[in-house]
């Protein structure tokens, strides 16, 4: 795992692309608690995101789970690799499983998330 991610809460990463923008997944330790995907539910570009409000939705044989916003901003791209393999977001979920790449509202948007460090602690508890 890339020591530069961000993570939320509810198990999505967040890559700053230095460029104003950030990609958006779901961590290894959500598609190991999804099991294997069979879907993802992809957002539009353009749309809008805001934090904590679902955006995308991935399924597994398991369950469907929600995909939250980590950020405020507008979607700018998607990874439409996911429609053909989603097995992707169990396969490498840090690199092809991605989900969405986000504008971001503004700069000061990731100060709310926790480092890799303190997402391991706290999933480890």
């Amino acid at each position: 795992m890339d020591a530069t991610l961000k993570f939320t809460a509810s198990h999505e990463w967040v890559k700053d692309n230095g460029d104003g923008t950030v990609t958006v997944g779901i961590s290894d330790h959500a598609q190991q608690l999804l099991g294997d995907v069979v879907f993802v539910d992809l957002p539009e570009v353009g749309a809008e995101v805001e934090t904590g409000e679902s955006f995308s939705l991935v399924e597994s044989v398991k369950a469907a789970s929600d995909i939250y916003g980590p950020v405020n901003g507008e979607i700018v791209e998607v990874n439409e690799e996911l429609e053909d393999s989603p097995e992707l977001v169990n396969e490498a979920p840090y690199e092809g499983g991605w989900l969405a790449k986000i504008k971001l509202a503004d700069d000061h948007n990731l100060d709310h998330l926790s480092s890799a460090e303190e997402y391991l602690a706290s999933i480890e508890e």
